[in-house]
């Protein structure tokens, strides 16, 4: 039996029937809480990813667990049923052709500016970095163009909605076929391979956990707890799960943490040419932005009371 199949007799099941208005119910809870805007054909999909979850609590039916995450005091359940219903599919050096982009045009740029300014300091955002290989893959990245023993200060902030998938990526520890996806160079600086007990597995070694670190957000929080902006941001595979409002909103509050003509990295499937106009196309689903104009003040001559 597929997966679709296997969701759709799930569905249909009496002990885990929904009706329709408690689907929506759940739609706007899950709207409110992130963002995510769930269509009216993902209800067989949320009922397959939420059954496991009530059986484990024991409750009978999607009314008591309805009830158990609307109650005030429910918000690490909130966050459990927002674990379960993001996809947080990821690999080490997703995209090849944007990392591409980062080392033959965004690096160099960095570098020139540093020069100019005298500060050598690559501030990076993985906005959803699910189990850790893209923020890892960034500090590899990263730290082989500007290493800190010629004075750079790099750093990676890593954030994302599910605190499972955050205490994965805090862990770094991964099958070893898993390292197939890390060009040879990158693999034998910064990646160990593991023995004995950890025999088969492979685990970041300590120049990228010096660089990198996690913390849960909610990117449709108001306020973002980040600090300051960053030369570029990933954001990849999240716009994908918002209607254009929740969009619009994510991607202003991303801007106000990117450095003029900072770029904002986004999924294949997804683009800010019907969001944005602060933002332009330079790459392969990479977006720069535009600065901001400057201000225009007012005259400051004395006026003429004759």
């Amino acid at each position: 039996m597929s997966r679709a199949q296997a969701a759709s007799t799930l569905s249909s099941s009496p002990l885990w029937n929904i009706s329709d208005e408690l689907f929506t119910s759940f739609r706007d809870l899950i709207y409110r809480e992130a963002g995510i805007a769930l269509t009216e054909g993902k209800k067989s999909l949320f009922v397959s990813r939420m059954a496991g979850r009530l059986r484990e609590l024991q409750l009978a039916n999607f009314e008591e667990y309805y009830r158990l995450v609307c109650d005030a005091a429910s918000v690490e359940e909130r966050g459990k049923m927002l674990d379960r219903i993001c996809t947080n599919e990821t690999s080490f050096f997703r995209d090849a052709r944007q990392f591409q982009y980062l080392n033959d045009e965004l690096f160099p740029r960095i570098e020139a500016d540093a020069t100019s300014r005298g500060s050598r300091r690559i501030r990076a955002w993985s906005a959803a970095c699910s189990t850790g290989e893209e923020p890892y893959s960034l500090a590899m990245t990263m730290l082989h163009r500007f290493p800190p023993a010629s004075g750079w200060h790099v750093e990676v902030v890593a954030t994302d909605l599910s605190t499972k998938v955050l205490n994965a990526a805090r862990t770094g520890l991964w099958p070893i076929d898993k390292s197939n996806d890390i060009p040879m160079i990158y693999r034998k600086e910064y990646m160990l391979r593991g023995t004995g007990s950890q025999l088969g597995k492979m685990k970041v070694g300590p120049e990228i956990r010096k660089v990198v670190t996690f913390s849960r957000m909610n990117l449709n929080d108001p306020v973002y707890s980040v600090e300051g902006q960053f030369d570029f941001i990933f954001c990849r595979n999240v716009l994908i799960y918002f209607d254009l409002e929740s969009k619009t909103r994510v991607v202003e509050r991303l801007l106000d943490h990117l450095v003029p003509s900072g770029c904002l990295f986004l999924g294949y499937a997804e683009t800010t040419t019907t969001i944005s106009d602060r933002l332009h196309g330079v790459g392969p689903n990479v977006y720069a932005r535009i600065a901001d104009p400057a201000p225009s003040w007012p005259s400051t001559s004395t006026p003429d009371l004759r």
